[in-house]
């Protein structure tokens, strides 16, 4: 496995990056400016990626993660997350990360070493221009997590 940051041409790995955020123009909100990791498998596959952006004061968010369903529960998502916490270490005081309030997802990031912060009210009903539905629920509100470095 190889971690390597993506400069140019980012959506190339689309279909990784709309697991992550499944509305197009949302995304382009931070792709262009923030800082794109995509794990690779030993056969040169890309299996999950990640944008992180800078919001000053040494706070650094996860904008966007995903890892390919087919490679999900094996390790990867993990295996890229603690590459961010060695990559910002010193970097940044702390990383933080938004999601929906889904059971998988917060409770993987608070298997990362995440904890809740705070969230932001209907967050996805007012900025998305569709339903978000994830594990049978609409999504509503953003929920943050985060993590000292």
């Amino acid at each position: 496995m190889e971690v390597i940051q993506v400069r140019e041409s980012k959506k190339r790995f689309l279909s990784l990056l709309l697991l992550g955020d499944e509305q197009e123009s949302m995304m382009d909100r931070y792709l262009e400016n923030g800082e794109m990791f995509v794990l690779f498998s030993s056969n040169n596959q890309a299996i999950a990626e990640a944008v992180v952006a800078d919001n000053g004061d040494g706070i650094f968010e996860i904008k966007n993660f995903a890892v390919d369903p087919a490679f999900q529960r094996h390790g990867y998502g993990r295996y890229l997350i603690n590459y961010l916490f060695t990559h910002y270490q010193g970097r940044a005081k702390k990383l933080i990360v938004g999601t929906g309030e889904t059971a998988a997802t917060m409770n993987f990031y608070l298997a990362c070493g995440f904890c809740y912060s705070h969230r932001i009210e209907n967050f996805f009903t007012d900025h998305y221009d569709h339903q978000i539905v994830e594990e049978g629920h609409v999504l509503k509100d953003m929920v943050y997590f985060s993590r000292p470095l």
